[in-house]
């Protein structure tokens, strides 16, 4: 147990430091803004590259996995709704706290701490479970917002999810990833960006605060 607490120590403690910057107002809240821009198209990128392209797709790639996954998220997620409707939540506030009760920090927070507590082998089903969350669960409260405030789904809707989807930093790093391993094997410098971007997660507490630096300002 000691083990386990002084080695996830350091992920708090720089969140810590980052929540301490943005309330000391050390940082702007530009350059908060600038620095989670950073973190997430260029440093969470390259860490998930990093991961993807040291994987072999067929090894890592369960559909009994993801299956387990979706249903039992899914299930949590209509119980979460179940409960927010009952409590008198309106629709849109429900699907967010649906949405919210079951996606955690897995890109984020889950994949660089799990992977330090377990080793490597938590990568692949660590990036599986990301890659549901994003495809499945993150599209469907796009899907759903969007056609409680529109009246209706309209067919242009997937067309806008398969858009946001292709653009997403974070499915294209973990894609080209895996793309890179499968036809041309694990790239040297792949380790490089895992180690470079394990830095990103100060933003994290920097962006606790930026609301209230905003107000303050």
């Amino acid at each position: 147990m000691v083990e386990i607490f002084l080695k996830t120590l350091p992920f708090f403690a720089v969140i810590g430091l980052g929540f301490a910057a943005a309330r000391g107002r050390i940082l702007t809240a530009d350059a908060t803004a600038d620095l989670t821009r950073f973190v997430f198209y260029f440093a969470l990128s390259a860490m998930l590259f990093g991961f993807a392209a040291q994987l072999d797709l067929g090894q890592v790639f369960d559909w009994s996995f993801v299956s387990a996954y979706l249903l039992a998220t899914g299930l949590l997620w209509l119980a979460i709704l179940g409960v927010a409707a009952l409590r008198g939540a309106g629709a849109e506030e429900a699907i967010f706290e649906a949405h919210a009760g079951v996606i955690g920090n897995v890109g984020s927070l889950g994949i660089p701490m799990l992977t330090l507590l377990l080793g490597p082998g938590a990568v692949g089903p660590l990036l599986l479970v990301l890659a549901v969350d994003l495809i499945v669960f993150s599209s469907l409260l796009t899907m759903i917002i969007s056609g409680l405030r529109a009246g209706g789904i309209s067919r242009g809707i997937f067309g806008v999810l398969a858009l946001g989807l292709g653009r997403n930093p974070m499915i294209v790093s973990i894609a080209l990833g895996a793309l890179v391993h499968n036809t041309l094997g694990t790239p040297a410098v792949a380790k490089a960006g895992v180690a470079f971007s394990l830095r990103w997660i100060l933003r994290f507490g920097i962006t606790q605060t930026d609301t209230r630096v905003e107000a303050r300002s």
